[in-house]
Order: C-alpha cells, then structure tokens, then sequence
C-alpha cells in the first residue's frame, strides 16, 4: 500500500507521524494533505535508512542537492562525501545525477541509498542514455523496454523519487520549433528523450505507455516527479508556448497518478526573469491542482556564473513566498562545471536561506521562532548563542574567531560604539558586559 492509498483509506502511516513530528502538526493535518496530493512523502519501501520527509503545502520549504559521477570523475566515495556534507547542511533530499559507465551508476546508486537517511532522487534516462551509448554507441538507439526496465531497477534499489520527462511530447515539441528559442532545451533527460522522439519519429514512451510506469511506481512507493524538459535555459525563453504546453500535460499526468494511488511532484523553471517568478508558481499550483512544486532555483539572471547560487537564492525565496514546495540547490559552480564538496555546502545554505525566507512570509510558527530567538541573542552580545542559532553555525563561527580579538563583547564592525550596547545603556536595558 503506497502513502497515497494509505491516506485515502483514511490511515496515518508510520511516516506520516515521523513527518508530522518534525513539521510540530497533527498527523492528521499530514494524512488530509497526502490524500489531497497537495502533499507527498518520498518513501520508497526499499530504502531501510531513511527518515521521512513531506514535502508540500503548510509544511517547511524543502532543500535538494544534486550529487552524482560523471565520465572526467567516476570516484564514488568523492560523491558520498558529498552526500554528508549536503546532509549536514541541512539538505532535505539529494538527487544521483551519475552519468559515468553504466556499472558506475549502479554502484553509486547503490551506495547513495544505503548511505542516506534523507529521500534519494534519481532521472533514470540518464541511466538509459548510458546504456544506449555502451550497447549501440547512440542515444537515439534506446529502447521502449529499456526505460521501463531501468525504471524497475531503480525502483528494487531504494530510490524514493524519479525525474521523468513523460510531457515532452511530440505536440509540444512542434510548439518549441515553431516559437523558437535562444537557447532551446537545457534539459539533459529533456534533451535526450526529444532526440529519440525526432530519430524515430515516435511519440515519447513515457507519455505514450504512463500506466505502465505508473504499475511501476505504485509497487515501490516511487513518487514521481513530472520533469520540465522543456524548462528555459535562459531568461529570453522564460514562459514560452513550449512550458507552457508541457506544464498543462503534467497537469492531466497528476490526476492521473492519483487515480492510480500514485504520490508526485512537478518540477518547474529554470530560468525566469524576477517579475515572472510569481506568475509561473501560481500558474503551475492552478494548472497542476496544488500538487507539490519542486523548482530549479529559479536563476533570475544569465550572466553571473561562479554566483549562480546567490542567483538562484533569489528567485529561489520570490518561488517559494508564492507557493513553490521544494527547492532544488544550484552551486556556485553550476554551468562551469562538477561541483566540490565546499560547492555543495555553499549551494545547500544558499536555497536553505532563500526557504526560510520564504517560510517566514508564509507565516510559519516554528520559523519565527528561530528568527526572533537570534534578534534576542544580539540585543544580549550573546555571540555563542547566535552562533548556535545560525543557519550556518561553522561559517558563523569562523568569522567571529577571526575577525575579533578574544574576549571582546562587541565585534570589530563598531567596537565601543555599539548600537544595541549605547540604546541599552540609555534606555535602562542591561546588556552584558556593561
């Protein structure tokens, strides 16, 4: 029984308390949510590790970063590595993205999903694409079978959520080409199934034959998420015909997967311009039925490679403040290149951030809780409780050691001529040290 056909037989599963524990809501608030689908727990009932985490409305901002090898680094401990450090920052899932051999990937899977205790996320047609290109020497030369087959494995692995591009189709393609783009598709699992789709002149398979992937994903608690394969690349391509297209598909896929006891998510831009942000979220919650939106970024600007984490931040907390459910990390590497562990720490905190910020509009108890604890903690120059309370105590921490003498109150920025220490001073308030 998937979480989904739990919920509308009207039982709270053992992870719908977990999730309910650490939201501080009723199980019950968890349970109406995923029968609802406005909620999803990625829980494949192979991944012994995991700790449950729901994703979607009235719940925290969630946080994924994307891991993985690749053919220039195939090194698996490197990418477990990476793994513990996106966790200890706080990263809420974390996606394989491998795209080394074939075997690599199976190995690096393998050893992603018994590692982590937080949902693994994998775009099989990456796999696929391998595949093709070991078996046939070309992408074009997948197999129907081969899709489904790769799916299923993934599935007897562990993995609790699946990228799959099934609303790519031969409509909306013919839409992309008549529009035209800058930077057409950027979406590597978009990219390879549209190749196959014009090579053979055949409707996608995973649109085509979806009850056969739904079979799949209802026998492992596999929640699907409804890839944007056409997603902008660039801000030019923002809100074309083409997303637009595709998003409406993913739409009628949704009711689909819940007719079927099916969890899903759908995945959105990309790149969108700051005044487009808004209008794509609320576009995606009323075309998709409130399903959870899981979202690149969104990168609100092309020209800042080596800072796109702090591109995407920002239209990262504009997404989630207007109904975006879950963020996918970008690092200050991305389009330049595999990111370093210290990568993946900086693009965890960056989405982090920009989710707080968000959940604060959103009203979120716990939330301004934190908040207001830290504005508590500097009124008092209470340095190691603000430490403790950052979003990144080992970061905050640093800074303070090095940039202060020992045993200094105040920090060097004002010294004796502290704002908090001189208004306290003045209004009877007692601050430390004086």
């Amino acid at each position: 029984m998937t979480q989904r056909e739990a919920a509308l037989a009207g039982k709270i599963t053992p992870e719908m308390k977990k999730v309910a524990e650490r939201e501080r809501v009723d199980p019950e608030f968890i349970r109406s949510g995923v029968e609802q689908g406005t909620i999803c727990i990625p829980a494949n009932v192979n991944h012994e590790s995991l700790v449950p985490a729901g994703i979607g409305e009235g719940l925290i901002t969630k946080v994924n970063a994307n891991i993985g090898t690749s053919t220039d680094f195939p090194e698996i401990e490197k990418e477990l590595e990476k793994l513990q450090a996106a966790i200890e920052a706080g990263a809420s899932a974390v996606m394989d993205l491998s795209t080394g051999s074939s075997d690599n990937i199976d190995a690096s899977r393998r050893a992603i999903i018994e590692a982590s205790t937080v949902p693994v996320g994998t775009v099989p047609i990456y796999q696929v694409a391998v595949k093709a290109m070991e078996e046939h020497g070309a992408i074009v030369d997948m197999t129907v079978d081969d899709f489904f087959e790769v799916i299923e494995e993934h599935g007897r692995d562990g993995v609790d959520f699946i990228t799959v591009h099934c609303g790519v189709t031969l409509e909306t393609i013919e839409r992309l080409k008549r529009e035209g783009r800058v930077a057409d598709i950027v979406s590597r699992g978009g990219a390879f199934i549209t190749g196959w789709m014009l090579h053979h002149d055949r409707e996608n398979p995973l649109y085509e034959q979806y009850d056969r992937l739904l079979d799949i994903a209802r026998r492992y608690d596999i929640t699907l998420s409804l890839g944007d394969g056409l997603r902008p690349g660039c801000l030019a391509d923002a809100t074309d015909r083409a997303q637009i297209q595709e998003l409406i598909i993913l739409g009628e896929l949704v009711e689909r997967a819940w007719e079927a006891g099916v969890q899903v998510m759908v995945e959105g831009p990309g790149h969108v311009p700051l005044d487009q942000v808004e209008a794509n979220m609320k576009l995606q919650k009323r075309l998709c039925h409130n399903a959870p939106f899981y979202v690149l970024g969104p990168i609100v600007t092309d020209v800042a490679p080596g800072y796109d984490h702090i591109t995407s931040a920002i239209g990262g907390a504009i997404a989630a403040a207007a109904g975006a459910d879950f963020l996918c990390y970008v690092t200050p590497a991305e389009h330049l290149g595999l990111p370093t562990i210290e990568d993946v720490r900086e693009g965890v905190i960056a989405a982090r951030i920009a989710g707080h910020a968000a959940d604060l509009v959103k009203n979120r108890k716990k939330t301004w809780e934190w908040d207001r604890e830290m504005a508590r903690a500097r009124k008092d120059l209470d340095w190691e409780k603000q430490i403790r309370l950052a979003i990144d105590p080992e970061k905050a921490a640093r800074y303070r050691k090095s940039r202060n003498p020992e045993g200094i109150t105040e920090c060097t920025m004002c010294g004796k001529y502290c704002a908090m220490r001189i208004v306290g001073e003045h209004l009877g308030v007692e601050v430390p040290g004086c």
